[in-house]
């Protein structure tokens, strides 16, 4: 019986029209415009100016702190300007602007494709590689990765837990990396494991990837205390804590993080990420893309350059269907609409996804009926009704009590509800108001 997640979680109709679609490149942009905070922590910090000549894969911006990372030109060219450019947010971020010039690379950078499976180094230098790379976690958070590889005093870490489940429908990003790259993934893995210290390492894959899970379990019996687990479909199996509790049956706790049961888990993207930057010196200033939807004549996924505008990989996929209702950054479940198909893709954007005029309006929204389908389907246990209900009437202190802010976010609660309550958009707010008033009372 395959493994999975024991509380809530959903189904979504999964719609991977691009799965099997080759990783491929575009066109370089004419311009790019790179923001200098793409990671949860303080911003970085510009250390290039108007008129600088840059080259792919230099320092334009130095982390603001150890919460932080490290951010790189992905062009060739001359620094226009920093200025403040819309991002997913809706608002505007600083971004450091640069009219591309051919594509001129460090001379640091391997560029060959010669795998490199030699990890024959010290941890220390593991580490500073990923911090002076800007690696951060590539599932769509984006903490900063070097963090997360200095476990804490006191701790010890036993599994390392590779995240290769792509829960979100149409995203394929991942299960194309795998089948392309699986041998990077494993030494990016193998680095990470050294670096943590953990006894072994698990690859969590979801079972609607029987090409992806062959290839990685057959890769993975030339390396050492690896194994490739298949998982039973159910979203949201990409979340830290129900990954953990499916493949190890442990249970973070409330306000814990995965190292207090003995876990580190990190992205398969990221750790391709990590065997770039530790074996071939490259910073992270390119990720594989998405780009789908129901209406697009061709859905793919596209190795794309950091600062990219979100409309030159719609026009690569064939342009914006007439129908078009909304343009969402990532999946359809966590996935946030974009005020502006200009938004500069990031680390984080794993997917542009297209939806449809008459699938992208609110359904009308009714009262709520107590059928209870929202807690059924929450896998943190909540009771998002009573949430959302708290969040209405600002009852902050309660909301803490409630454990409001172990809510992952994944929208299972507002995707089953039968009155079409956007439950998840109160308890965002809710969430949001909290955290401000528990930082007001730390500072």
């Amino acid at each position: 019986m395959l493994k999975t997640f024991p509380k809530g979680g959903v189904h979504p109709k999964e719609n991977k029209f691009s799965a099997g679609k080759p990783i491929e490149t575009i066109e370089l942009p004419k311009q790019v415009s790179i923001p200098i905070a793409q990671h949860i922590g303080a911003p970085a910090e510009a250390v290039v100016k108007k008129g600088d000549q840059v080259k792919v894969g230099q320092l334009i911006a130095k982390s603001g702190g150890f919460v932080s990372t490290n951010i790189h030109s992905s062009v060739s060219g001359t620094v226009l300007k920093i200025d403040n450019v819309l991002d997913t947010s809706g608002y505007k971020k600083t971004c450091i602007i640069i009219d591309v010039e051919g594509d001129e690379w460090l001379d640091s950078i391997d560029k060959s494709t010669e795998l490199n499976t030699n990890i024959d180094i010290s941890v220390d230098e593991i580490r500073n590689k990923v911090l002076d790379s800007g690696i951060v976690g590539l599932g769509g958070a984006t903490f900063p990765t070097h963090v997360k590889l200095s476990v804490p005093l006191g701790k010890t870490c036993e599994y390392l837990i590779i995240n290769a489940v792509e829960c979100e429908p149409y995203l394929t990003a991942d299960h194309q990396l795998m089948l392309e790259k699986a041998d990077e993934i494993m030494v990016g893995s193998q680095l990470m494991q050294k670096a943590i210290g953990a006894n072994k390492i698990l690859i969590g894959i979801e079972n609607n990837k029987p090409d992806a899970i062959k290839i990685m379990s057959e890769v993975a019996k030339k390396y050492e205390n690896i194994e490739v687990s298949p998982l039973k479909v159910m979203y949201p199996q990409g979340g830290e804590k129900q990954l953990i509790k499916a493949l190890i049956n442990r249970e973070v706790p409330s306000g814990g993080l995965p190292i207090n049961v003995g876990c580190v888990v990190q992205n398969v993207g990221t750790a391709f990420a990590i065997y770039e930057a530790v074996q071939k010196n490259k910073p992270l200033f390119e990720r594989v893309v998405t780009v789908t939807g129901t209406s697009l004549s061709k859905p793919c996924n596209i190795l794309t350059r950091i600062g990219t505008s979100t409309i030159e990989l719609i026009e690569a996929a064939g342009g914006l269907p007439e129908d078009t209702g909304k343009v969402v950054s990532g999946g359809p479940m966590m996935g946030k609409a974009l005020s502006a198909i200009t938004v500069p893709v990031t680390k984080g954007t794993s997917g542009v996804l297209i939806i449809p005029a008459k699938k992208s309006s609110r359904p009308k929204t009714y009262n709520c009926i107590r059928c209870g389908r929202c807690m059924n389907v929450c896998p943190m246990g909540l009771e998002p009704y009573k949430l959302k209900n708290m969040c209405v009437v600002k009852m902050h202190e309660e909301l803490q009590a409630e454990r409001i802010l172990d809510c992952i976010e994944c929208g299972s609660c507002a995707y089953t509800c039968p009155a079409g309550i956007p439950l998840l958009d109160y308890i965002r707010l809710g969430k949001a108001n909290l955290n401000k008033i528990l930082r007001s009372k730390k500072s």
